[in-house]
């Protein structure tokens, strides 16, 4: 792949999505295609397709696909096997809220679709792809609506970023790498410091190649050294990504966030999250309520085929933490910059996922 490439991690294609294996970076630049809804569901379980925005495309393509293999032109049977293909893939990632919204999305439409079985089908194609399309205009906007928060001195900043919340994760663009991008495009940027995160290593992995394919300057550090580069006055922000924002403002993020914001708070640092509308959980009074997957352990026990740690032991391996409200600088949208107090001015008139 050349540099300044554009990178699209799921693409539609005829019949079928091709998914960049995002396993298999930085090392291997490679495609999977998939073009049955169980398919996309273990491409979404096993991390192939990560990322919150970029799950929920996913998925509103695996409901599409649901519908094509099911064998029926009466309606309401259509429609009872559907909810089955959509029980599916609500089960692959459970605190990512843009995957449900998706889903309810695409059940709304289908429900709402008065014409025949195949006129369904089609109409789930139409909202799949207008839902990619509508995720890469909303990371654009991300990405200029984050071009405020900068502060006017330093003229070129240096901004960490933890996990990735970059085009890898999203339609294209990304949410937190968006902000950079548009302050790189500025040139308002001199470097970013992404943290590893351990234990998948998303920053040290994707985050770096994305940042590489455009030849913006990344260092990457390992996720206890950020503390240390505060207080070494090397970062000016810190922008994260969501996964899922109660209706408080707590923020549910890659393991290891909550830490970066409680060293950010420490050392004065401001710290953003940049997420779309659809990542805010209205449902949810507050990040005590946000479902936090625990992943298989060989995660933290092993990288490839090198045991890290001895035999006979017990490992705990949440995937996300919360990060309260009260640390939060402001949460950057397509729709504007909220403070985390404030985001009852962005709930949309009509909450998809209370209908479906």
């Amino acid at each position: 792949m050349s540099q300044n490439s554009p990178v699209y991690p799921i693409i539609w294609q005829k019949d079928s999505v091709l998914l960049i294996d995002q396993t298999r970076l930085p090392n291997e630049y490679s495609f999977v295609e998939i073009n049955r809804s169980e398919d996309m569901a273990q491409a979404i379980k096993t991390m192939i397709v990560r990322g919150a925005p970029a799950i929920g495309i996913a998925a509103a393509y695996g409901i599409y696909f649901g519908a094509r293999e099911i064998e029926t032109n009466e309606r309401q049977e259509f429609l009872q096997h559907l909810e089955s293909v959509a029980s599916l893939l609500r089960s692959t990632r459970p605190t990512a809220v843009n995957l449900f919204w998706a889903i309810s999305r695409m059940l709304k439409a289908a429900y709402e679709t008065m014409g025949t079985v195949e006129e369904i089908r089609e109409t789930l194609l139409q909202t799949a792809q207008a839902i990619n399309n509508e995720d890469l205009q909303t990371c654009l906007a991300i990405g200029d609506n984050g071009l405020k928060i900068l502060p006017a001195y330093p003229e070129k900043l240096t901004i960490l970023t933890h996990c990735n919340a970059g085009a890898l994760a999203t339609a294209g663009y990304g949410t937190a790498l968006g902000v950079v991008r548009s302050a790189w495009k500025e040139g308002r940027l001199a470097r970013v410091y992404a943290d590893e995160t351990r234990p998948r290593l998303q920053g040290a992995k994707l985050t770096a190649w994305e940042c590489a394919q455009e030849g913006i300057p990344v260092t990457v550090i390992t996720d206890s050294m950020a503390a240390h580069c505060m207080q070494q006055n090397m970062i000016d922000l810190v922008v994260v990504g969501a996964d899922r924002i109660a209706a408080n403002g707590d923020t549910a993020n890659k393991i290891g966030t909550y830490n970066l914001a409680l060293v950010a708070r420490a050392h004065n640092v401001p710290f953003y999250v940049a997420a779309p509308i659809s990542t805010i959980d209205f449902s949810l009074i507050a990040g005590s309520q946000i479902p936090i997957e625990e992943r298989h352990p060989a995660e933290i026990y092993q990288v490839g085929d090198n045991l890290l740690t001895p035999g006979g032991i017990e490992y705990y391996n949440p995937a996300f933490d919360i990060t309260p409200a009260e640390l939060i600088t402001a949460i950057i949208t397509e729709n504007g910059i909220f403070a985390p107090n404030e985001l009852a001015l962005c709930q949309p008139r009509e909450n998809i996922m209370e209908v479906f």
